[in-house]
């Protein structure tokens, strides 16, 4: 029974021990624990902030983010709008320049058809004037010795008269 004497004997060293841990413990308690306490509980408070501003800078991201792409989306809007109405100003514009170059093609035509009814007229006053001319030459020799002054302008102005009243073809 030596052998398990031992094991049951009171040791003060074992006391000592507990009382040692029980008083740092309650040091430990008093000056450490709270402030680590203290300390964790500030930092999960700063970790829980970081998550709630993370979350709401993204929430305000996508907030930005779907006013940007409404935005570029009305603005492609727009751009096609004015391409639109730029396309529609340019046609009329074209048009416009068109029905001016038709309205001058149609003056010059017109002008064109005047000034060749003006030189058919001259042409024809011309060749009356030439064969006028002419048959006053043939009448003279014709006639040369036959008529006074008086009967030969009255002839000349009866071959003119005819001439005026006949009509003359090209």
């Amino acid at each position: 029974m030596e052998l398990y004497a031992e094991l049951i004997e009171f040791n003060w060293t074992l006391v000592f021990i507990w009382m040692t841990m029980l008083v740092l413990y309650l040091i430990l308690k008093h000056f450490f624990f709270e402030k680590v306490h203290n300390f964790m509980v500030a930092r999960e408070n700063q970790v829980r902030e970081s998550f709630e501003n993370a979350d709401r800078a993204n929430r305000l991201a996508d907030t930005k983010l779907s006013d940007y792409e409404m935005k570029i989306a009305d603005l492609e809007g727009d751009g096609r709008e004015i391409i639109k109405k730029a396309k529609i100003k340019a046609d009329a514009h074209a048009q416009d320049i068109i029905d001016e170059a038709n309205t001058q093609a149609s003056a010059i035509i017109e002008n064109a058809e005047q000034e060749i009814q003006r030189m058919q007229v001259r042409a024809v006053n011309d060749m009356k004037i030439q064969i006028a001319t002419l048959a006053i030459m043939a009448a003279e020799k014709i006639l040369e010795k036959q008529l006074d002054t008086a009967g030969h302008q009255e002839l000349i102005s009866g071959i003119i008269e005819e001439a005026g009243r006949s009509v003359w073809r090209m």
